[in-house]
């Protein structure tokens, strides 16, 4: 039995995203995995969401939350999954993925590394968050008030263009004696 266009299209999307948590070979974000398909194939975000929804669904994907942020993961069953379903993934879409894989996740994490937001406390101040992730994990993280959305915003925008300078200043200011 021959299987319809629209079920092989179905099936296809549903590897290539098996196939990417594979290869990434750890952990990843939402936003990160998206980014990392539309390196492969131009997908629309609704349907990419509805297929991971139905790979976590069937036990292929396991998602948590970590640093309030979906993370999403291969899991065996994915992985037995995936080496029997390997074929239906176009050779051109793998080699795109093998390609540009290494290049976008090194992107990717360097974008998302270095993170600072302000929120309101109440009319009058703000909450300050300034982290570096690395590998998904933080490995630096400040909090700070500010007493003008102008002052949270100044903090946060010097923090994202200079925090490879601020940072080890910090360290440097914690272990001296």
């Amino acid at each position: 039995m021959k299987i319809n266009t629209d079920s092989e299209t179905l099936a296809e999307n549903k590897v290539l995203i098996l196939y990417i948590l594979d290869q990434t070979n750890k952990p990843i974000t939402n936003d990160n995995l998206y980014k990392l398909v539309l390196t492969a194939v131009d997908m629309n975000y609704f349907y990419f969401q509805q297929f991971l929804l139905d790979l976590i669904e069937t036990k292929f994907v396991i998602t948590y939350k970590k640093e309030n942020q979906d993370i999403y993961e291969l899991t065996e069953h994915g992985k037995n999954t995936l080496d029997l379903t390997l074929d239906i993934l176009p050779g051109i879409v793998k080699l795109k993925i093998d390609t540009n894989l290494k290049s976008t996740l090194e992107n990717v994490e360097e974008e998302h590394s270095i993170i600072a937001e302000y929120t309101p406390k109440n009319e009058n101040s703000y909450i300050i968050n300034c982290k570096i992730i690395e590998n998904n994990e933080t490995v630096f993280e400040v909090k700070s008030f500010a007493y003008s959305r102008e002052q949270a915003k100044e903090v946060v925008d010097n923090w994202k263009c200079n925090a490879e300078k601020i940072y080890p200043q910090i360290l440097e200011l914690l272990h001296s004696k």
